[in-house]
């Protein structure tokens, strides 16, 4: 299989196991929460994460969780429906405190390019949480598709596609806790 060509590698998204904030049905989004003991994976993510491979050499800050800032944090999930319907109306806009579609893009852009930079003909497994990685394969989904001859690098590719109508349709790529999707080949 050929890699695309702005890209020296083919990718891969995993989204963690499934979490106890997963079962409990809670918001964990801040660093500091999400490296407690109480919102640790839970048994079950435990064996997904052993299923899903090997330990990885090399974590990305980067590739965090999306920070939906203090006034969704620790509620329920019933809350993200609100969340996403922001990022609809504007993926520009942050929510109080937190963390618009377009920071996490930046981020995420980030991680890519320093992948980009340290592999080569590569197949990179990106595990994360569902936001970020659904943020991410919108952006690589939507990257593959420009032929404008002055974006011939990634770079170039993701300021071309981060506009309202892509990056406000993350949710289309929405992964389920444990699963694995193949995104660049």
């Amino acid at each position: 299989m050929a890699t695309t060509p702005f890209l020296r590698n083919k990718y891969w998204v995993l989204r963690h196991g499934k979490s106890i904030p997963n079962e409990k049905g809670l918001i964990v989004s801040s660093l500091e929460n999400g490296t407690r003991r109480e919102y640790q994976l839970a048994s079950e993510g435990v064996d997904q994460a052993r299923l899903a491979g090997e330990l990885f050499l090399k974590v990305m800050e980067d590739l965090r969780e999306r920070f939906f800032g203090p006034s969704f944090e620790l509620l329920s999930h019933d809350k993200y429906p609100e969340i996403w319907a922001l990022d609809e109306k504007d993926p520009f806009m942050r929510p109080e405190g937190g963390e618009s579609v377009n920071d996490v893009v930046s981020r995420l852009a980030t991680a890519m390019a320093a992948m980009e930079l340290e592999f080569q003909g590569c197949a990179i497994l990106v595990v994360s949480h569902g936001d970020p990685l659904q943020i991410l394969q919108t952006l690589l989904n939507a990257v593959k598709q420009v032929t404008e001859p002055n974006c011939d690098n990634l770079a170039s590719r993701i300021e071309t596609v981060r506009v309202h109508n892509i990056l406000s349709q993350h949710r289309k790529n929405a992964l389920l806790t444990g699963e694995l999707r193949s995104v660049v080949q």
